[in-house]
């Protein structure tokens, strides 16, 4: 069923047992309370107007609120924080005198410390770089102070040996071994008899006993007076010796260390396998010279001076007991005569005097170049010093070394400044008879080392 506009709407259908009321006599239902509810938030209940701050009107839109903590609404508000109208001072450091920061490590006293620069470009091959700056804040170290880190070692086939100085040394004892054979035998024959070969031929062998460790660690202990360093002195020691004897290619446990109480900078190389070194070089000198040092005393060993010396002086001690024997009788002898009367001085004296100028006319093969024996040994002495000084130039400890003679030289000039003008200075022979060159020759045949063009 369509419907047209304007055509009138029929009314509804009536129910069966409903009668039709007319609509408006139906009264509407009673609310509860007769009066309306009160609107929330309004003083008197009453809704609002329309046109109030809650509920605004598009065409007049209402201001913005007051910002909080002003005294005036109309104030504008603070200024953002990162960008502060009036800059106040910093807060003064905490725990400087005047109330500023400390100036960073390293840095000079009037300026900032210089930003980090750009890396300079690698030199030319062939050239060395400038030296790198030191880090702000550690102390500048010493020129002679290295680092020495573990690696490798390539050992040498040949680990000492006898070099022409350590067969010269022995060749001028020869002498002394001889008149030393001289009073063994007279000994021996006299309390043995017949089996006088035996003392004899023991004594010979005993000069094996350089090379024996508990004989060695006798004669360290009880002749040169070393002991066995400590733990903390072992920790500076080992790593410089190793070092050294890894650039010489030679087995660092070969060796026994030691240690001699003394003030003095020094160091020894004795019998076969003793190396001793100061206190005061142990504690004051950088590792470089320290292993410069222990070097020389190296080169002594592997060129044979050490063990060479000490044979020579072991077989040569029962002639100069024999000489220290008679040397004490014959002022035994003059202080009795004198005692005595004087004519009996003479006559010992004259005595005396023809016996000895009879045994240098029977023995003067012997006893002549017993008596230039000193002068040669002090030679060939120095001679080894220089060998030494060679070897440790050679394994790269040069300038260490010429650092250690300079400060050798400088505590002996000390030494002499103190004890004034009258103090005694070697000079004429006994020059000749010092076991050690001078100061100025050593450093004078290390220039060419120095220079970095060592001699062929």
């Amino acid at each position: 069923m369509t419907h047209s506009p304007g055509q009138d709407i029929p009314p509804p259908p009536t129910y069966p047992g409903h009668p039709v009321e007319p609509a408006a006599s139906l009264p509407l239902p009673e609310h509860p309370d007769t009066s309306a509810p009160a609107y929330p938030g309004t003083p008197d209940g009453t809704p609002p107007p329309p046109d109030t701050p809650d509920r605004p009107l598009a065409s007049a839109p209402a201001p913005a609120p007051a910002y909080p903590g002003t005294a005036d609404d109309a104030a504008p508000p603070p200024a953002y924080p990162a960008a502060p109208a009036v800059t106040a001072p910093p807060p003064a450091y905490p725990g400087t005198p005047d109330d500023t920061a400390p100036l960073y490590p390293g840095a000079p006293v009037s300026a900032a410390p210089a930003y980090p620069r750009d890396p300079a470009p690698p030199p030319p091959p062939g050239q060395l770089g400038p030296a790198p700056d030191p880090l702000p804040g550690r102390p500048e170290q010493h020129p002679h102070q290295m680092d020495f880190e573990q690696r490798r070692v390539h050992l040498t086939a040949r680990q000492r040996g006898a070099d022409a100085t350590a067969l010269s040394r022995l060749l001028v004892q020869v002498p002394a071994f001889l008149c030393s054979l001289a009073v063994v035998t007279g000994f021996a024959s006299a309390f043995f008899g017949s089996a006088a070969w035996l003392p004899v031929t023991v004594w010979v062998l005993s000069g094996a006993l350089v090379f024996h460790r508990p004989t060695e660690s006798f004669l360290a202990r009880r002749l040169l007076r070393l002991r066995v360093p400590t733990p903390a002195e072992r920790a500076r020691l080992e790593p410089v010796w190793r070092e050294v004897t890894a650039r010489a290619g030679v087995d660092h446990q070969r060796y026994e260390l030691w240690i001699e109480e003394s003030d003095d900078i020094n160091a020894y190389a004795a019998a076969g396998h003793i190396v001793g070194v100061t206190t005061f070089s142990l504690n004051h000198l950088p590792n470089g010279q320290l292993a410069a040092a222990l070097a020389h005393e190296l080169g002594h060993h592997t060129g044979g001076h050490a063990w060479a010396s000490l044979l020579g002086q072991w077989y040569a001690q029962p002639a100069e007991l024999t000489w220290r024997a008679i040397r004490a009788m014959s002022r035994f002898a003059l202080r009795v005569a004198r005692v005595i009367s004087l004519p009996a001085t003479g006559v010992l004296v004259l005595l005396f005097g023809c016996g000895l100028l009879a045994l240098v006319a029977a023995a003067w093969m012997v006893l002549l170049p017993m008596a230039v024996a000193p002068y040669l040994l002090a030679l060939v002495n120095r001679r080894a010093e220089l060998r030494a000084d060679a070897h440790a130039a050679g394994l790269g400890f040069a300038h260490p070394l010429a650092g250690v003679l300079h400060t050798m030289r400088a505590h002996e000039e000390a030494r002499y400044a103190a004890a004034g003008p009258r103090a005694p200075r070697a000079a004429g022979l006994a020059k000749l008879l010092s076991s050690h060159p001078d100061y100025a020759d050593r450093l004078q045949r290390l220039q060419p080392y120095l220079d970095e063009r060592p001699p062929r």
